[in-house]
């Protein structure tokens, strides 16, 4: 009498193609192809290697803020404070080394203290009052936006900070945060390493690491993640303190390349960065995206907007081709999302 063996489908051997199709980062990666294609045609100077050096670097200022962006759209929220805080750091950083005379790493270290904080704060108020994260971190960035003009203004008597360059620590600092180096004729700055590196972690977080299941699980359903043990505040809050984290390395980036701060700068970034998120494969719903994704949308924003400059185009046309991009991108990974499910 001979057995009859069902193979179990989950077993079988799935192709390359078909894994291809389920990874959410496929939209984004054709449509940078797509995009790269294009303006290589449109701008002559768009292949010149200073031209790709300038485009990394826009796409590593954007990246880095969506990468931490991306993981919590991945754990189904959002953070529209994320822009005035990368201010925020920067103003605290820069204010506090000058008023009080102090090397300017104290500066920096309070400032990632209070910075962390604030991650902690958005987080904390998430879990404790059931609120949406959108009235929350609205809120986070009505009085960010306050404090960085009102403070700024009472303690400089303007707009922006006071010079720390003739301050102790400052080289050291802005070795760290905003160096750059010159590689042939391409100037490459610190913070593409800063994208990479961060972009890594996250991946390495998402895919390696019981925290990664546990930031699918709560995008995918807080209730059910918590009936099996995630810890779901947790969680929340260390997502965004991670936020938090890479506002401050931006915020150090924009104060030690620049030297002073505007206190009305970032205001409106935070869309930058949900965007790169989204265009890299991440759902509004949460549960679904990848670390590369944002890094493949963020590099879709640094040739958009540097390839319209090079193409000689009206700048101003820049925000049709980002909300074109964002719609588009979205309905594709969507339709990515359902292919991967129905496999």
């Amino acid at each position: 009498m001979s057995a009859t063996v069902t193979a179990d489908e989950r077993l079988a051997p799935t192709s390359l193609v078909r894994k291809l199709l389920g990874r959410p980062e496929l939209g984004a990666v054709v449509g940078a192809a797509a995009v790269f294609v294009f303006f290589s045609f449109a701008a002559d100077s768009f292949l010149q290697a200073s031209s790709l050096s300038t485009i990394l670097y826009s796409a590593s200022t954007i990246g880095i803020m969506a990468v931490p962006v991306a993981l919590l759209m991945i754990g189904g929220e959002f953070d529209l404070s994320a822009g005035v805080m990368v201010t925020t750091s920067a103003l605290l950083s820069s204010m506090f080394s000058y008023q009080m005379t102090a090397n300017v790493w104290v500066g920096v270290l309070v400032s990632l203290l209070v910075t962390l904080a604030i991650g902690f704060f958005n987080g904390f108020m998430l879990t404790r009052t059931k609120l949406p994260s959108f009235i929350i971190t609205l809120g986070t960035f009505l009085m960010l936006t306050g404090l960085n003009l009102g403070f700024t203004k009472l303690i400089s008597g303007s707009v922006s900070t006071k010079t720390i360059a003739d301050m102790e620590g400052f080289p050291s600092a802005r070795a760290l945060f905003a160096s750059q180096w010159n590689v042939g004729s391409v100037t490459l700055k610190v913070t593409i390493l800063w994208w990479l590196a961060l972009v890594a972690v996250a991946t390495w977080i998402l895919l390696r690491t019981r925290a990664g299941n546990w930031i699918f699980a709560v995008g995918g359903g807080a209730d059910a993640a918590r009936a099996v043990g995630v810890p779901v505040v947790k969680t929340r809050i260390g997502l965004y303190m991670g936020v938090a984290l890479c506002a401050w390395i931006s915020g150090q980036h924009i104060l030690f390349s620049f030297d002073v701060v505007q206190s009305g700068e970032g205001v409106g970034n935070e869309f930058l960065y949900i965007i790169a998120a989204v265009i890299g494969g991440c759902l509004m719903t949460g549960g679904y995206g990848s670390a590369i994704g944002s890094a493949v949308g963020a590099f879709i924003f640094g040739m958009t907007s540097n390839g319209i400059v090079y193409a000689q185009w009206n700048p101003d046309w820049f925000k049709f081709f980002l909300g074109a991009m964002l719609l588009l991108a979205t309905l594709l990974n969507a339709w990515v999302r359902k292919r991967a499910e129905a496999k």
